[in-house]
């Protein structure tokens, strides 16, 4: 077996080990603070209609990504840059710096979870989407990602479960209802 194989069967093996890890602790997040803005905005999505709820999520992810320091929202914005450019290592070298700084800051994990997961490291990314959710529970792009992983890792069951989830805190985000459907129909075919 050549190495390159041999590191890409570590590297599968890791993650699923360190996802076998993280995933009973996922489901128990002590409730973190909103600003009321937030709760208003989350409330109002949950009834809006489409076009208003893409309004409604572009005001929710510009008050996410406010860590309330220039410096910070810096970092947050180049990682972001180089995620865009395909850039990984740098964007999780910014979002490395920015949790370093203010480790609180939601955005800043949930940000280098998801370079991780387009990284392929899934391991890593599905413990920083544990930080982010710790910090902000009701983060549906988190979440996203974590149904997406537990699609990813077969396990539709625990998919299914966040996708509900997701669909309770945002009923009109895209694609959310079709997973929910596909989830649940090849659960039910299988239970046959």
């Amino acid at each position: 077996m050549g190495y390159v194989r041999v590191m890409k069967v570590w590297r599968r093996l890791h993650n699923l080990v360190v996802a076998a890890v993280l995933l009973p602790t996922l489901a128990a997040f002590p409730a973190a603070g909103q600003t009321t803005r937030l709760d208003g905005l989350l409330d109002r999505l949950k009834t809006a209609e489409a076009a208003e709820a893409g309004r409604i999520e572009q005001e929710i992810w510009i008050e996410w990504s406010k860590s309330g320091s220039p410096a910070m929202d810096l970092l947050l914005e180049r990682g972001r840059q180089a995620m865009a450019e395909g850039r990984l290592d740098v964007a999780i070298e910014h979002f490395t710096a920015l949790i370093d700084h203010d480790p609180a800051f939601a955005e800043g994990w949930n940000a280098r979870a998801t370079a991780y997961y387009q990284d392929g490291q899934i391991g890593p990314a599905l413990a920083d989407i544990a930080q982010t959710l710790q910090r902000n529970p009701r983060h549906f792009g988190a979440l996203s990602g974590l149904a997406m992983i537990f699609e990813e890792l077969e396990r539709p069951e625990q998919a299914l479960e966040v996708w509900k989830t997701v669909e309770a805190i945002h009923p009109p985000a895209a694609g959310v209802s079709e997973a929910i459907g596909r989830i649940g129909a090849a659960l039910e075919g299988r239970e046959l």
